[in-house]
């Protein structure tokens, strides 16, 4: 009786044990369930309400003539602007981004700083800008810095008075019994108040007789009330009014080169070149390998003097500005050993003819670089001749020569 009693306590053990398994594997998947639940209401949730992104404001340019400091649109972030030399800023110049997603102030622009938008001249005086300062040209019967005195002057020289078109009427108004005239800009008052006269103001002479500054690169033409500036043939005017740019007729097939030849655009015109190499004499012979390059065909082992003449031959065309600053680097030359062979370990460079070879210097500007130098300014038009060498050493053994021929096409012009 007691060996039963043993069997069924463990019989009831394993039931107790099988109850309590199966109510733990409900427990966990009543939890898991629960936590998927809790994964989708999160899921929903943030599908609903997603997270607003950081407010920012609409991109901002920098203004013309000036330039923007910042480069980061978000809310309380800033950006500055500030104006060229010779402009002055209108509107604000730090704009702070809103939460709201606008910028504080007024919208930033650079004006050119006018000294005569004032009207600082008197009693008719005509008022010329200059950079950061003003200057009156005042009437014959007036003057002082704002033609404030009056003066008996003749009439100025630099008037246009004998046709009709660089003159006109004045602007006249009664002020407290008194009547005061006035002209237009680019014409100043000639005669008295009761019968004066606004003549063209020669902007063209006025600056060339008072050393003001260049009105123009090339030729200044009087308008009436102003002037404009004019090219010479072959270039044209560019957008700042009194700049001259070289045309080039070569890239834009202008020019009436015929076949055979090389267009080589100069200033303000082209030249036709056919490079030609040097006839053959004795042992010593060349061929043309290129439109601008000669080489010397094989020497025979006995000829030393073969072996001295250039290796090769190539020419260059240059165009130059006249009066050209110096010192002034127009060319260079180089080495290049072939593959598999051995390079020159010294180079020597040097002038070795044209018509006028005292303008020019060659300095070696690295070990194995030649660099030609203009060390005396030319007055163009005009052409040059200069003819570059050199030689090639290994183991100060001459190895070959090769010559640059190089001519210079000098405009008549400065620019």
């Amino acid at each position: 009786q007691s060996c039963l009693s043993r069997q069924q306590l463990l019989a009831a053990i394993r039931q107790m044990q099988q109850l309590l398994k199966g109510q733990e594997t409900r427990f966990s998947e009543g939890l898991r369930a629960v936590r998927s639940r809790l994964s989708t209401i999160h899921a929903s949730l943030a599908k609903a309400a997603p997270e607003p992104p950081p407010a920012a404001c609409p991109a901002l340019e920098a203004p013309a003539d000036g330039r923007k400091f910042g480069t980061k649109y978000l809310v309380d972030h800033e950006v500055h602007f500030a104006c060229d030399p010779g402009f002055q800023l209108l509107g604000s110049s730090t704009r702070i981004c809103q939460a709201n997603g606008s910028w504080t102030g007024q919208e930033a622009r650079c004006a050119e700083i006018s000294e005569c938008s004032s009207s600082p001249c008197q009693n008719g005086g005509t008022c010329l800008e200059g950079l950061n300062h003003f200057k009156c040209l005042c009437p014959p019967q007036w003057t002082g810095t704002t033609c404030q005195y009056q003066a008996q002057t003749a009439p100025p020289t630099w008037s246009v008075t004998d046709d009709p078109a660089f003159s006109r009427q004045p602007r006249c108004a009664q002020i407290a019994q008194t009547q005061q005239c006035s002209c237009d800009p680019g014409f100043h008052m000639s005669g008295t108040a009761s019968n004066g006269i606004c003549q063209d103001l020669n902007e063209c002479e006025v600056y060339q007789q008072q050393g003001g500054p260049r009105l123009c690169a090339h030729a200044c033409v009087n308008i009436p009330g102003s002037f404009h500036c004019s090219c010479p043939a072959g270039y044209v005017l560019l957008g700042d009014g009194k700049s001259c740019e070289d045309i080039d007729e070569c890239s834009l097939s202008q020019d009436n080169c015929t076949s055979g030849s090389t267009c080589i655009n100069t200033g303000g015109g082209f030249q036709c070149v056919t490079p030609q190499c040097p006839p053959a004499a004795g042992n010593i012979s060349y061929v043309k390998t290129s439109p601008f390059q000669c080489e010397r065909n094989p020497c025979p082992m006995e000829s030393r003097s073969c072996h001295q003449a250039p290796k090769t031959i190539s020419f260059h065309y240059l165009p130059l500005p006249s009066k050209l600053q110096t010192p002034a680097p127009l060319f260079r030359m180089a080495t290049a050993a072939a593959p598999g062979r051995p390079g020159p370990d010294s180079l020597r460079f040097g002038i070795a003819g044209g018509n006028q070879r005292g303008h020019f210097v060659v300095q070696r500007s690295d070990r194995h670089t030649g660099e030609l130098l203009l060390v005396q300014s030319l007055r163009g038009p005009r052409t040059i001749h200069v003819d570059v060498d050199m030689a090639e050493y290994l183991d100060r053994v001459f190895q070959a020569k090769h010559l640059s021929k190089i001519t210079l096409f000098v405009s008549p012009y400065e620019f």
